[in-house]
């Protein structure tokens, strides 16, 4: 079987070796080194012309096998959205976040938030005048890490946005509404100052909010305090797969009966000295400091590295029962999701891609979803060597025919947000459905031979949106996948 690498656990390799490639063979990627395995074969329906299509076009109805498996009817267990919060490069509104997208704009810019001047990375996906005016009070903005302030900002814009407000909320059941809003790295800013005081001055001249701050479950407690929201209540952190992660288990807890909704997601601020400097040192990043905004480039064949980003990404879940019930406006459905462990390394892939491709079967089985119903992947795609063509390997092994089938990296204009990285990413899945276009994959200048399914290159695309999956994965060995469609009453 081919050999199968986490996209973020994973593509710590700068260099390509030159290796002679037949039909049945291809280079692939083990952790940090290069190894042969077997080529899955090309789809039927591949249309070269994909790679340098401009044009927009409308996909063909997919129409579900008759053994296609059943979802869920009982409207307690049907999980809806309702709401969508933002917090990125391109600002805190969720339909400028989307327009941008689709304009293929890159938000990747050289940093000034810390002096990066020696570093051989010197660019982010960093935000710019971020205002948290009107949704968090001067004093504990001054306090707070970026990461908290960016999960306030963008739980409570979704909260807003799905019509619970202040107001609203004080009539409800806040036992039955809960918070999952998961951080890959916590607080690093307030970790880093508090190390830093302690070393310098010590331990006396440390914050006593260093521990707060800098522990990863604050974001759910915070937003739970300033709301009240009483139900389930903490966080998951499994590195860059961690939204996904959330979602799965915040919708498990509405299934369940433990809440009616639930406000899930991801948040992450790690572009500072410490989480620049650290991912430098994994050998992660891109180094293309003469041009940043070109530099995150999924399967383009000169990809050399990732490049870091933060934001927010958060969902309003709720169960169909009770959104029908107060008369919310549905944006979408999560049909279901999987979460699976490599258990084999803390950077290096299982060889047979087990983790990876089971996660993705687990999901559609979750889901009620046939592979034939899905025609939309919204991809890790970080732009590592490794990870971008492993990432296509394993869906290949899930869908036997990928004609169908359109996939695109939101990280190439954004960068990686990490434990942001799926709430970004599960906003622009529920868009693509609402709007029936795609945001393009930016910088595919020499896509690799070996990508034979759309990637959305360079321009947007009209397409329809029948089953969306979002894929994540994460250090650890860690794979979540989530499944998203229109919603149909």
């Amino acid at each position: 079987m081919a050999s199968i690498a986490t996209t973020c656990s994973s593509g710590l390799i700068l260099r390509r070796k030159e290796s002679t490639t037949n039909a049945g063979s291809m280079l692939q990627f083990n952790g940090l080194r290069a190894i042969e395995s077997n080529q899955i074969t090309a789809s039927s329906g591949f249309n070269p012309s994909w790679s340098a299509s401009t044009s927009a076009s409308k996909s063909r109805p997919i129409k579900a096998m008759a053994s296609a498996p059943k979802r869920e009817t009982d409207p307690k267990k049907r999980v809806v959205i309702t709401g969508m919060g933002v917090v990125s490069v391109f600002g805190n509104d969720v339909d400028t976040f989307y327009d941008k997208l689709l304009e293929g704009q890159s938000g990747i810019t050289l940093i000034d938030r810390f002096d990066s001047s020696t570093f051989t990375t010197r660019f982010a996906g960093q935000i710019r005048d971020f205002s948290s005016v009107g949704y968090i009070d001067g004093k504990n903005d001054r306090r707070l890490d970026d990461c908290w302030r960016y999960c306030l900002v963008a739980g409570k814009k979704a909260l807003e946005d799905a019509n619970l407000g202040p107001e609203i909320l004080k009539s409800m059941d806040k036992t039955k509404i809960g918070v999952l809003v998961g951080s890959g790295m916590g607080g690093l800013s307030a970790f880093s100052t508090g190390v830093e005081s302690l070393i310098q001055k010590g331990f006396k001249k440390i914050s006593p909010f260093f521990i707060p701050y800098s522990i990863t479950n604050m974001g759910s407690a915070l937003l739970a305090i300033d709301t009240g929201l009483m139900g389930p209540n903490y966080s998951i952190s499994t590195a860059c797969a961690t939204a996904n992660y959330c979602f799965f288990s915040a919708a498990n807890h509405i299934r369940r009966g433990d809440a009616d909704i639930m406000v899930a997601g991801g948040t992450e601020a790690a572009i500072n000295a410490t989480g620049v400097g650290g991912f430098i040192a994994c050998r992660a990043l891109s180094q293309r400091n003469d041009e940043p905004h070109r530099a995150s480039r999924p399967w383009d064949q000169n990809r050399d590295g990732f490049v870091i980003g933060e934001g927010s990404g958060v969902l309003i879940m709720e169960s169909l029962e009770h959104a029908t019930k107060r008369g919310a406006n549905i944006l979408g459905e999560y049909l279901g999701g999987g979460i699976t462990c490599d258990a084999h390394h803390m950077t290096d892939p299982r060889k047979d891609g087990l983790g990876v491709s089971s996660c993705i079967t687990k999901c559609l089985e979750d889901a009620g979803v046939s592979p034939e119903e899905v025609n939309y992947v919204n991809c890790h795609a970080t732009s590592t060597l490794a990870g971008d063509l492993a990432e296509v390997n394993a869906i290949k092994k899930v869908f036997k025919d990928t004609s169908e089938i359109k996939m695109n990296g939101t990280k190439s204009m954004i960068g990686h947000g990490l434990g942001a990285a799926g709430g970004l990413e599960a906003i622009a899945c529920i868009k693509a459905i609402n709007t029936g276009w795609l945001h393009p994959t930016i910088n595919q200048d020499n896509l690799e031979p070996l990508v034979d399914i759309d990637t959305v290159p360079n321009v947007k695309k009209q397409h329809e949106v029948n089953v969306a999956i979002s894929n994540s994965f994460g250090f650890g060995g860690h794979n979540s996948v989530v499944a998203f469609a229109p919603f149909k009453p």
